[in-house]
């Protein structure tokens, strides 16, 4: 049996791969602890839920405009306005099955084969294979400093004749860093200067901690003509906790939203009537469970940085926002995979090789989950790994006793 270059180039999720593992051990009843998570374990809006069952019980679930409802259209006109204080026209603008297609038909639209697309590392883990699925070269870029916060001259080294693309996620996933305002600035006057395309991820922008605001990219772009390559991606996912809804959506200029529109009418025909009326009813209803949602993972991340702190050989860089900490454990293993599986293996405890992020010797740790599982998973955790723990641990009412080095 022969496979396509590109589909045998495509490596498995390996977030959803760590979610099947724990809802498969769940379903078995084992205790589980799920510190892999990349949803809020909060309920979607209850405008959101109200505004789908009302479609879904007026029978009218039918196809859409591939760029999506001009009631969606508008939703996503207002929130742009709201937050980034930048109005748009509806040409501007593609609702899509969520923020991820958002980015994958963007791809689609401006690359050609062998063409470079750079994004700070670490990364989050499908920005390679998006890439590479349209038979482009992914150029994952390291800040010298060491830092999860790349510098201008970062990227500018990196830029070839190749480069076709800059993609910048901040709030960031894995590591929650929130890139400055002067970064910002600067790649966004970087992209005009050398005319290329900037798409912004920011799926987590109204996920951010300790006083801070969301970055507004309009505020330092010059070019607001037709031909700016800016490419604004967000959704509903993360901040309204309707990642299972999947609606997203592109802000660019219109000639790149029409030949979006084309490569989406061509894969999925449009998104789904039923979930793009949640995602309205979420943008125009009460607000208040957004910053609710933002208080709960503000205070799961101070625990979780508590308990982390307190994990002898273990280093992490506090997160600005979103609810992930990249945490380094290369004290104990160099080896994420190995120890990833480890940890399931021996104590139950689901994490994320940071390797598959593009950094060696991490874990990425939910702090989605409750107050409970945060510092349950890392009291396992070190029990695991710290040779100086007591010989045995209960889990329940569950004996484990350690029988390795």
């Amino acid at each position: 049996m022969s496979f396509s270059l590109i589909g045998k180039s495509i490596k498995t999720s390996a977030t959803l791969k760590i979610n099947e593992k724990a809802a498969i051990l769940r379903a078995k009843g084992e205790p589980l602890i799920h510190l892999g998570g990349g949803e809020p374990k909060a309920k979607a809006p209850i405008d959101a839920i109200i505004s789908a069952i009302s479609n879904v019980n007026s029978g009218e679930t039918r196809y859409t405009p591939a760029d999506g409802t001009r009631e969606m259209k508008q939703a996503i006109i207002r929130y742009t306005d709201e937050w980034y204080h930048r109005k748009v026209e509806p040409e501007h603008v593609m609702a899509s099955g969520g923020a991820k297609q958002s980015i994958m038909v963007a791809l689609q639209a401006i690359l050609d084969p062998q063409d470079e697309v750079i994004f700070p590392a670490p990364y989050w883990v499908s920005y390679t294979e998006m890439v590479k699925l349209c038979g482009a070269i992914p150029v994952p870029v390291y800040p010298e400093d060491g830092t999860f916060y790349p510098r201008i001259q970062d990227i500018e080294e990196n830029v070839t004749s190749y480069t076709k693309c800059i993609i910048i996620n901040s709030p960031n996933n894995p590591t929650g860093a929130v890139y400055s305002k002067e970064f910002i600035a600067d790649i966004i006057d970087f992209c005009e200067r050398k005319e290329l395309y900037l798409i912004m991820d920011d799926i987590y922008h109204r996920l951010v901690f300790d006083g801070k605001q969301p970055i507004n990219c309009f505020e330092y772009v010059k070019d607001h003509s037709e031909n700016s390559r800016l490419i604004l991606v967000n959704g509903v996912s993360k901040a309204y906790a309707m990642t299972g809804y999947r609606i997203g959506w592109a802000v660019a200029n219109k000639k790149l939203i029409e030949v979006m529109t084309n490569v989406q009418a061509h894969q999925t025909s449009g998104p789904s009537v039923v979930m793009q009326k949640a995602a309205i009813g979420a943008i125009y209803g009460v607000q208040s469970c957004v910053e609710s949602l933002r208080l709960t993972l503000e205070n799961n991340r101070n625990i979780m940085m508590n308990e982390l702190n307190a994990f002898d050989g273990v280093n992490v860089t506090k997160p600005d926002g979103t609810f992930y900490c990249f945490a380094d454990f290369r004290h104990y293993s160099k080896d994420s995979t190995k120890l990833a599986e480890f940890l399931l293996d021996k104590v139950r405890v689901a994490t994320v090789p940071g390797v598959e992020f593009g950094l060696e010797g991490y874990l990425r740790l939910s702090t989605c989950g409750s107050v409970n599982d945060i510092t349950k998973g890392i009291e396992r955790m070190k029990w695991a790994l710290d040779p100086n723990s007591p010989n045995e641990l209960y889990i329940g009412d569950r004996k484990l006793v350690r029988d390795w080095v």
